[in-house]
């Protein structure tokens, strides 16, 4: 079996599903129960949350012929840009994985991610020659301090890790980081700013509690956090910013450190505020219940949202400086 989430399971044709956003992505995951015992995650070892979730989407199982058939008609149909394997770490979800990959890579041409606990140069290869496009290796935490609290493991040998894999592979290394986990603004933002310079793709994430999980009584970021860091990084990515020149008081973002009517002019609208990551990503609702907070706009914003996330950052709007 193999599953796929709820959102997926709708473009291919396989679950009634009422939404108004659907994936460009189908997302796909191997394995059940993880060996790795991060906070946050239902996957996790402790973790007694259900086993059909990851963050708060569910994941039916369907016959792997099936699911792997509709992605790729729903690829040549273009209802679909990419296909995302969610490896859990275990040796049996990896050999699940490779084998899904062979068999997807023979009925399509669908670009594809693997993010999986990946632990060598030699395993990122062995993944690109299978056919993925690119790899994710995720952080997930904002700073080494959180990744020692939440995830455990040694920070340095996952940065190291992704620095070998960029420079091996320029292009094709992505990483996930999931803000709201305790980190300052400075923090997120100066990993951030590592990632972008030595080439590594970066989704960025909310947390979200789930029941079962360590932080299921924990909050989600406050929407200010999350806008400052989300646009930051954008800003980042098109070079018109970097962390050096952004000024912060008691760890929070006050200043981009360009003029605000560059900022404002870059951000208006709008699409700093949609799903980052790989190409074709849209990941709707992975992070957001229907009718809340909107963390990542899985599709254009319109005036009305993009003046609204604007509002959001809590900056200092054009025209009103030393008001």
């Amino acid at each position: 079996m193999i599953k796929c989430s709820a959102g997926t399971a709708k473009v291919l044709g396989i679950k009634e599903l009422k939404t108004d956003a659907l994936p460009t992505t189908a997302y796909l995951m191997a394995g059940e129960r993880c060996s790795n015992d991060c906070s946050f995650c239902p996957q996790a070892r402790s973790s007694s949350a259900r086993s059909d979730l990851l963050s708060r989407v569910t994941w039916p199982s369907y016959e792997p012929e099936t699911v792997l058939a509709g992605v790729a008609r729903a690829f040549q149909t273009e209802l679909l840009e990419r296909a995302c394997f969610q490896v859990v770490n275990s040796s049996e979800a990896m050999v699940e994985m490779h084998w899904f990959v062979d068999q997807l890579r023979v009925k399509s041409a669908i670009p594809v991610c693997v993010s999986c606990a990946v632990g060598s140069l030699e395993g990122v290869a062995r993944l690109l020659e299978q056919g993925a496009d690119h790899v994710s290796i995720a952080l997930d935490a904002g700073c080494e301090r959180i990744y020692a609290t939440h995830k455990g493991g040694v920070w340095e040998h996952k940065i190291t890790l992704l620095s070998a894999a960029a420079m091996a592979f320029p292009g094709k290394i992505a990483t996930h980081l999931i803000v709201g986990l305790g980190e300052s603004e400075a923090e997120m933002l100066a990993t951030i700013q590592t990632m972008l310079d030595m080439g590594v793709i970066v989704a960025l994430f909310a947390f979200t509690p789930v029941r079962g999980t360590k932080l299921e009584k924990s909050a989600p970021p406050a929407i200010g956090h999350y806008r400052r860091i989300q646009a930051a990084a954008y800003l980042m990515r098109l070079g018109l910013i970097r962390y050096e020149v952004m000024s912060f008081h008691a760890g929070e973002l006050i200043d981009f450190g360009i003029p605000a009517e560059e900022w404002y002019a870059a951000l208006a609208e709008g699409e700093a505020f949609r799903t980052s990551g790989c190409p074709g990503c849209n990941r709707p609702y992975y992070n957001e219940k229907p009718g809340g907070v909107m963390y990542n706009y899985p599709v254009p914003l319109t005036v009305k949202q993009a003046e609204q996330a604007m509002a959001e950052l809590g900056m200092v709007e054009v025209g009103q400086e030393g008001d």
